[in-house]
């Protein structure tokens, strides 16, 4: 059997390696992480790396709530190309994410607006391709803002802002700790959470969609973790009449999206 450690780091690599911007040495991450100009997506450290200054970028990564993964040291040689490490490697991300808090509270206040809260609430989401389209369509389609978690999923590397084509500028992104416990906050500012699952008891167009509403979209391979459905105020699903079991998950927010597009045009909600 793996060791469960050993494969988180193994996927921090695997996410890092398809995008983002590098920051390493122990004197240029620690200064970073002070000066929180950028926002640090994650700080791998190399096996077996010990001693004060180490402990000082560790310390400080979790004073910031920013996830360490220990990595073989050869691995950190790979991504920086051989360069001057000393076991400490932090992924900026490609733009600064929104203040969660903040977004929440924008959101709230556009109920009873003609233009109610639309969000999505994305749940370890870690192919960059995916995270890029789902934002860029969110934005075709006027959406206030994505959540996305701190841990186990893409953040807002190069390669995202590359398929976001431009998107990142206009739509804000916010990172939270606890999926499940923003399904609460978001039901608790009058906000529907609604998840998306192949056996939600409801068709995705039965949902009115003219009402506040956060979409829930899982990962690739999983779906929406359990804690996460039963937060959810309920599953809706978008029926599949091939023999595969899903659609990719861009696609899936694309679909539902401009269906929301749909009946808020139809009921004057949006302009067009």
């Amino acid at each position: 059997m793996r060791d469960k450690g050993r494969i988180d780091a193994d996927e921090s690599v695997r996410r890092a390696l398809r995008g983002g911007s590098l920051i390493y040495g122990v004197i240029p991450v620690v200064e970073a992480l002070r000066a929180r100009a950028r926002d640090i997506d994650r700080i791998l450290v190399a096996e077996g790396s010990e001693g004060k200054r180490v402990a000082e970028v560790m310390q400080a990564a979790r004073d910031a709530h920013i996830p360490i993964v220990r990595v073989p040291r050869a691995e950190l040689e790979r991504l920086t190309s051989g360069a001057a490490h000393q076991g400490v490697v932090a992924f900026a991300s490609a733009v600064r994410y929104a203040d969660a808090a903040e977004l929440l509270k924008r959101l709230a206040e556009r109920i009873g607006t003609d233009d109610p809260p639309l969000a999505l609430v994305l749940d370890q989401v870690e192919d960059p391709r995916n995270l890029g389209a789902i934002v860029r369509t969110a934005e075709c389609a006027g959406a206030h803002g994505i959540f996305i978690p701190m841990r186990r999923a893409v953040g807002l590397t190069d390669a995202v802002a590359k398929t976001a084509a431009g998107a990142l500028e206009h739509l804000p992104v916010a990172r939270v700790q606890n999926i499940a416990r923003l399904a609460e906050e978001l039901k608790e500012r009058g906000i529907w959470a609604i998840g998306t699952a192949s056996d939600g008891e409801t068709i995705y167009t039965e949902w009115d969609w003219t009402q506040p509403s956060a979409i829930f979209l899982g990962s690739e391979g999983e779906g929406l973790r359990r804690l996460v459905r039963e937060r959810c105020d309920m599953l809706v699903r978008i029926p599949i009449y091939g023999r595969t079991e899903s659609l990719n998950v861009s696609v899936a927010a694309g679909v539902i999206l401009y269906e929301a597009v749909r009946q808020r045009r139809l009921a004057g909600k949006v302009a067009g």
